[in-house]
């Protein structure tokens, strides 16, 4: 765990039992527990014409990319949930546990939360969506924020928010059409969330015969804004508001759960694995939605890191296509998968946030200085979801165009980062002295787990893979220097097909 160093301007990090919250004991169990999604699905009509094909097992009938609402196997059509969606996490695995090929890093870092939120951002009567068996709740009032004109927008607007919080900024030359014609290809789309909540809503109810005060959420990129049309959904199942033993408890509780899915769930749950890491996961691949996830138990830090990305997503319209084109650039050459040695999803966006706030004129602030009450690592977690909704635009007086500040990107980490001293921290919004402390020993890259204090770039542990990642970085920057092509780099048509 990182050192609660005051010399580093790190406010102490609580205790985990002051982290607790008497929450569960607030809220009616059949709350759903789902965080609201990007938006909330306005505009989705639901087609049941296939439920019969479904039933049937002949899913071959079914279009794979169209998000028909069906019924999973039970007979009983699934719906939309208003309530709120959560977050994820990608996490690096034990090297005893698996093949290399299916280890993978969590999005948040090893240690285990302990609260769980399950409060919506409230939506207007008239825009409410039914949920089975859901009641009404007083708390969905209760904690209700207004829209803010020209805030961060909130949750269900978070996907295609109104056309005045999306304005994209202007390309005038070629490289900054190209950062834009990719990230307008291949951002994530409303029915490519539809098919993750879908599944997340069956998998729900099939998990609640099992463990009936459970709820399960959806996580991570799904809802932060940086999410693509390929991303996997990333799944937290929370069964009690007390820590979970991940060597033990949580093994079992994925056994039984992998046991479900292999025998009763098997007509629509294909490939379930149980990978045996510091935090274990299920993983598995719905033949409905065509979606792989990965499932956890109680490692719920992560609803955090979800809303602070968010927030940073929407304050600054150039974020969101920047770190677009770094994954997929990253993943194009092979230095995009904390499995194999190299860098995960939430290191490359955090490093892109880092470089954006560094710059000699920033385009982004440490939004937990500005707003400590917004980010606040104490904050019981039904609350967290309200702060994206109150925070206004950054105006920053830098210009500067998405092709020059992807070369600079590139610039900046091949040629003026200190890996050997210094350590990416988007909480300080600087680059700051590596910490003394065992987890920062003989590592390669260091990179700020903005709550927590963790590394999340740990899983670069080989110099050679380090190596690897630094010549890319320096190839690509000489390229976009001298060319000012995107497809020298990252070919265009080839990204945009796999999408």
């Amino acid at each position: 765990m990182f050192p609660n160093s005051s010399n580093l301007g790190r406010p102490p990090f609580p205790p985990k039992h002051q982290q607790q919250s008497n929450f569960f004991n607030k809220l009616p169990l059949n709350i759903p527990p789902t965080l609201l999604s990007h938006q909330q699905i306005i505009d989705a009509q639901f087609n049941f014409q296939n439920a019969t094909a479904l039933l049937s097992g002949n899913l071959a009938t079914i279009p794979a990319v169209t998000p028909q609402p069906m019924t999973y196997g039970n007979g009983s059509p699934v719906h939309m949930s208003d309530a709120p969606m959560s977050f994820r996490g990608r996490k690096r695995l034990s090297e005893q546990s698996v093949p290399h090929d299916v280890k993978r890093q969590r999005f948040h870092s090893h240690r285990s939360e302990t609260t769980v939120v399950n409060q919506a951002v409230p939506l207007p009567e008239e825009r409410r969506y039914s949920f089975p068996g859901s009641i009404q709740s007083p708390l969905f009032r209760a904690h209700y924020i207004p829209d803010l004109t020209g805030c961060v927008p909130p949750l269900r607007d978070t996907l295609f928010p109104r056309p005045i919080e999306t304005t994209l900024p202007v390309a005038k030359d070629k490289l900054s059409q190209q950062v834009l014609e990719l990230f307008q290809a291949c951002q994530q789309q409303t029915c490519d969330l539809n098919r993750k909540e879908l599944c997340r809503t069956e998998l729900q109810r099939e998990i609640q015969r099992i463990f009936p005060q459970s709820r399960l959420f959806l996580v991570g990129s799904s809802l932060n804004g940086f999410g693509t049309r390929s991303s996997d959904g990333d799944l937290c199942l929370v069964v009690k508001e007390e820590p979970v033993n991940q060597k033990t408890e949580a093994r079992h509780i994925l056994s039984l759960v992998q046991k479900l899915f292999s025998t009763k769930l098997s007509s629509y749950i294909e490939r379930p694995q149980l990978i045996r890491a510091k935090v274990p996961i299920v993983k598995f691949r719905d033949k409905v939605s065509c979606v792989e996830f990965d499932l956890n138990v109680n490692n719920v830090v992560g609803i955090r890191n979800t809303f602070l990305l968010r927030t940073y997503a929407y304050i600054e319209n150039r974020v969101r296509p920047l770190v677009l084109v770094v994954k997929k650039w990253a993943s194009f050459h092979d230095i995009n998968d904390a499995s194999r040695g190299t860098l995960s999803s939430y290191s490359l966006v955090l490093m892109v946030l880092h470089y954006l706030q560094t710059l000699p004129e920033p385009i982004l602030p440490s939004l937990q200085k500005i707003y400590p009450e917004c980010f606040d690592p104490t904050m019981q977690l039904h609350l967290v979801h309200q702060a994206p909704c109150t925070i206004p635009p950054y105006l920053s007086k830098n210009g500067s165009s998405l092709g020059d500040l992807l070369i600079g990107f590139f610039k900046y980490y091949a040629t003026e980062f200190d890996w050997s001293h210094q350590m990416i921290s988007v909480r300080e919004a600087k680059a700051i002295p590596r910490p003394d402390g065992i987890e920062w020993r003989n590592k390669f890259i260091c990179v700020e787990e903005p709550f927590d204090g963790t590394n999340t770039a740990r899983a670069v542990h080989e110099k050679q893979k380090f190596d690897i990642i630094k010549g890319e970085f320096l190839k690509s920057w000489h390229v976009l220097r001298d060319k000012k092509d995107l497809n020298c780099v990252l070919p265009l048509r080839t990204t945009i097909q796999k999408r």
